[in-house]
């Protein structure tokens, strides 16, 4: 059966296993602490530099960080894949691979804080120009495609509000223009949603998070096409992006049960939204999977096995909320471990904002965003609401 029968489930349980070249294997890869590589003389160090960059020797990977690519190619489906040593360093990649001075890039305003920063303040420098819209308006992307337009960036399901913008609508209208699109998919992963399935040309992660699973790991990822990958690489090796061997590995074993975590994620993630709705201390609750979203039917449509374990919720008082929960669910500044966990994007994930843009976002003092984690339903549902109480 090839890969492209099986299911991300069995595709993530079986990441990182090769042929076997012996009667016997290791059954988990082991880790590949070198950082320098030797070659047995000038002819053959000459054909791996020159070559299709397999061969290790320094800065350009570990054998354990392309166990990882291979795996990221799998499960998004896509020709290719590079890892990094952060989920901004891949982003960084990925868009300065494409992109040169004089080009435009189009983005959603909807988008993690930081990578706001970046496109913000850090591409301009170089002369790269940005514009940011509302890209669950298809009417406003087109409005501001410009002749020198070369990328769209925008996350499938943003960070913290959740907004779902039309992913083949997007790219259907970047292609027709001669642009490319770039999706952050970090709120997914590709056991739910496989962005280039729907167009997509680059695909981001931060695989910290629900790739690796349990806050043990560091790291990022880009996936697509062959040739946008290896400008990619390029660009991560020139500016010293590189992903340690022990984060890969490391990711490569949190990856084996990501088809079990993201379905019991998920699965929390509608009965804790179904719940706060309804609760007379929550405001609003920012969730896909509700009638209420403003995407509700697109969602619906993109996303049949579940669409993410993340809840954001603007709450009474969110700071007595979170000294009520008394660290049940404790207040990190991340997310998509196996415990549930609260974070308040005002003062961390957004703090480059002003305070008229997050408010105009949807981002209060009060917005908290929970991690929603595989824990009994029952249990995590008691914690938040006997806290509310």
């Amino acid at each position: 059966m090839s890969d492209a029968a099986y299911t991300p489930t069995t595709l993530a349980a079986r990441a990182g296993e090769e042929a076997p070249t012996n009667p016997s294997r290791p059954l988990v890869e082991p880790i590949y602490q070198s950082t320098v590589y030797a070659f047995p003389d000038l002819d053959t160090l000459e054909a791996s530099m020159a070559g299709d960059g397999s061969a290790f020797y320094y800065r350009n990977g570990t054998p354990n960080g392309a166990t990882l690519e291979r795996a990221l190619a799998t499960l998004e489906r896509t020709e290719a894949a590079l890892v990094a040593g952060s989920g901004m360093a891949a982003i960084s990649a990925a868009l300065l691979g494409v992109l040169k001075t004089g080009d435009h890039l189009i983005a959603d305003e909807r988008v993690y804080g930081v990578t706001v920063a970046l496109l913000r303040d850090e591409l301009p420098r170089l002369g790269i120009l940005v514009t940011f819209v509302d890209a669950t308006d298809p009417a406003q992307v087109e409005a501001a495609w410009q002749e020198n337009t070369r990328v769209l960036h925008i996350e499938n399901l943003t960070n913290p509000t959740l907004t779902a913008p039309d992913v083949p609508a997007l790219a259907e209208l970047a292609h027709a223009r001669g642009g490319l699109l770039s999706v952050d998919s970090t709120f997914s992963s590709p056991a739910l949603f496989r962005p280039a399935e729907h167009g997509a040309d680059l695909v981001t992660h931060s695989v910290s998070k629900y790739l690796s699973g349990h806050s043990n790991a560091f790291g990022g990822g880009v996936a697509g096409r062959a040739d946008l990958i290896a400008l990619a690489r390029t660009r991560l090796q020139r500016l010293g992006g590189t992903m340690s061997a022990f984060d890969a590995w490391m990711t490569l074993q949190g990856l084996k049960t990501l088809g079990l975590r993201m379905r019991a994620h998920a699965q929390n993630a509608q009965a804790v939204a179904d719940v706060l709705e309804n609760h007379p201390r929550v405001r609003r609750v920012h969730f896909p999977g509700l009638t209420s979203h403003p995407q509700f039917k697109r969602a619906h449509d993109l996303y049949p096995d579940g669409f993410t374990g993340m809840v954001a919720l603007d709450v009474e008082d969110a700071p007595a909320f979170v000294r009520a929960l008394n660290g049940r669910v404790p207040l990190a500044p991340s997310l998509a471990d196996v415990c549930s966990t609260l974070s308040h994007p005002w003062s961390t994930s957004h703090r480059a904002l002003g305070d008229d843009d997050k408010r105009r976002l949807g981002i209060t003092p009060d917005l908290l965003r929970l991690s929603v984690g595989i824990e009994d339903i029952g249990d995590l549902l008691g914690d938040l609401e006997n806290a509310l109480a």
